[in-house]
């Protein structure tokens, strides 16, 4: 289907928003305006690489040319957005997105590295009961470009000497849920011709377990990280109770054995260690059980803790005891450190709070 090119000029409300063209959209509506094919790539690298936000920015178009891209299109990028800092250099991002709802991305800085949460959707379709999001319920899913604009968001207040290392798809919403929008934005994002050039080797997606849509995940050519957190049914029916009625253990454990890992790669599974619940050492043996045979490594995640949520933390030296069952069973095993606490922005804690927890916010720095 051709896009129609107008002839008068269209309100800003209705003109298409450049970035949520797919490359073979971008590519219909040049061949629609008579351009050369080439400058679909030109285009799309203002989009990502220069990371414009006006058409008028576009400077090796010409005049008329940037006139008639005004006149079907605009760059609609978050305008809205608070930066919330941690005292431990940890900084969350809120962005309002054009139908006024939230979204947050976490940059979390750690011995010269940094690595930034992504969310895929506003709030989760899953009900992970240690998990700020889950109590917001599923509002929608990110549409490609507002995963990307995430990233593209955060390069914009980079410091000069700052630049991202790493991407992981842990942030709100379950990304297999929201898989099309998620293998697109990964596209963009790692495109190397026009896109943000970030190679699939440094993003890493996590999910609940989806065990169906495991495979899909292997063809995107990015690190894959299993959200486990129990190790019987029973466990994982209290605590992921949707996810584990799709997917119960035997059929996600089976589903990671016959995953493909790449040469020089493993999988990661993250167990969020909860007090009393999940952390003691029969637990630990029982998870050894579970992982024998899959090439991979599991990172340790002290539970986060959150106002009106039951589950406690556990005590350091419990936590070193589940560590030391696993690494005497000769897994590489090792223990998140909790960045952005004080600002609600470690693992488990992206979401709202009712409104009697105030959050201060900081106006973020103009686009420069």
């Amino acid at each position: 289907m051709q896009l129609a090119v107008p002839h008068t000029c269209e309100s800003l409300e209705r003109a298409i928003n450049l970035l949520s063209l797919r490359f073979s959209a971008g590519e219909q509506l040049i061949q629609d305006l008579g351009w050369p094919r080439y400058r679909t790539s030109q285009l799309f690298r203002w989009l990502y690489r220069k990371r414009v936000r006006t058409i008028d920015e576009m400077t090796d178009f010409s005049h008329a040319a940037r006139g008639q891209l005004q006149q079907l299109g605009k760059i609609a990028r978050f305008e809205k957005v608070h930066i919330i800092r941690s005292s431990d250099g940890t900084r969350k991002f809120v962005a309002r997105l054009e139908d006024d709802l939230s979204i947050e991305s976490v940059l979390i800085p750690d011995a010269g590295r940094l690595t930034l949460c992504l969310s895929t959707q506003v709030g989760c379709t899953l009900d992970c009961r240690f998990c700020l999001t889950e109590t917001m319920g599923l509002k929608r899913n990110l549409h490609a470009h507002e995963i990307v604009d995430q990233v593209m968001t955060v390069q914009d207040h980079l410091k000069s000497d700052e630049r991202l290392t790493s991407l992981v798809l842990m942030g709100m919403g379950e990304p297999l849920a929201n898989f099309d929008a998620v293998a697109d934005a990964i596209a963009r994002i790692t495109n190397s011709e026009w896109g943000l050039g970030i190679p699939a080797r440094r993003i890493t997606l996590s999910t609940a377990g989806m065990a169906s849509r495991l495979q899909e995940v292997a063809a995107l050519g990015v690190n894959l990280a299993i959200s486990l957190n129990a190790t019987t049914n029973a466990q994982r029916d209290v605590l992921m109770p949707v996810v584990n009625r799709l997917h119960p253990l035997d059929r996600l454990l089976a589903a990671c054995r016959q995953y493909p890992v790449a040469p020089h790669r493993r999988l990661t599974f993250e167990y969020v260690l909860l007090r009393g619940v999940n952390d003691t050492e029969q637990d630990a043996k029982r998870l050894v059980k579970l992982l024998n045979g899959i090439r991979c490594k599991v990172n340790l995640i002290p539970f986060n803790e959150f106002s009106g949520n039951a589950f406690r933390r556990p005590d350091d030296a419990v936590v070193l005891q589940f560590q030391k069952v696993l690494r005497h069973a000769n897994l590489d095993v090792f223990i998140r450190k909790s960045k952005g606490r004080d600002v609600l922005g470690a693992c488990g804690q992206l979401g709202e709070l009712p409104p009697r927890e105030p959050v201060l916010l900081t106006p973020a720095r103009a686009h420069g």
